[in-house]
């Protein structure tokens, strides 16, 4: 359709009319366009009790990818997807509230639909636990580690003792961040930012499972999710 208007506006700038001519009656000709569909066409109310009809329309447009063969399954994930993001009142769906993730492996008919957050990382020690279950979770968008001044410092240690004592310190402030976290009632952390192996352990010993090195995206997706 495109490549059939610039032909017809290519003659309309032989016979010499301007370029914003053609271009306004373009648009003079889309809002009839639109107002005769608005006159002819039937509305398809989307109904959340029956999502029949947008199955069938998701059907016809992936009657032609390499999904065909499980194409009654794609359809009906596509559908859940946007209904579950989806603002009807505004009649908006926010696109970017829903991902795909691939794994290598398995086979189409292994795809699902996840409603909620998949982040693809470990929990950073072995020993913590890999399943939890009625959680509440603290973000962190900061490293999570003892303060350090912002601005240049230096610090001289000259003893064994003085050693002793900024390690005292250090464990000292990560005990304290630790607790805050706990005291909060959070029972796991999402860190956006890494920690050292020692605050690994102290973590470890806290009972306070952690995931680290979260990207910025997924941290934001995670708390749309979780309010």
């Amino acid at each position: 359709l495109a490549g059939a208007l610039l032909e017809q506006a290519e003659q309309l700038l032989d016979r010499g009319i301007h370029p914003i001519r053609i271009a306004d009656g373009f648009e003079l000709a889309a809002r009839h366009a639109m107002e005769h569909l608005d006159k002819i066409c039937e509305s398809f109310p989307i109904d959340q009790n029956n999502l029949e009809p947008l199955i069938q329309t998701a059907t016809t447009t992936l009657g032609s990818k390499i999904v065909n063969r499980c194409l009654r399954k794609f359809a009906e994930i596509a559908v859940n997807a946007v209904i579950s993001v989806a603002d009807l009142e505004r009649k908006d769906v926010s696109f970017d509230l829903i991902k795909v993730e691939g794994k290598t492996g398995g086979r189409l008919e292994d795809t699902i639909l996840v409603n909620g957050v998949i982040v693809d990382k470990n929990f950073s020690h072995p020993q913590m636990p890999t399943e939890l279950k009625d959680v509440k979770l603290a973000i962190l968008t900061c490293p999570f580690e003892p303060p350090k001044p912002k601005t240049k410092h230096k610090l001289d240690v000259h003893s064994v003792e003085d050693y002793r004592n900024l390690r005292k310190y250090e464990i000292q402030k990560f005990d304290e961040m630790v607790d805050q976290v706990k005291n909060a009632g959070a029972n796991l952390v999402i860190c956006q930012w890494g920690f050292d192996d020692e605050a690994n352990h102290l973590l470890l010993q806290k009972e306070l499972p952690a995931v680290r090195w979260v990207g910025g995206p997924e941290i934001e997706l995670i708390a749309i999710a979780t309010g």
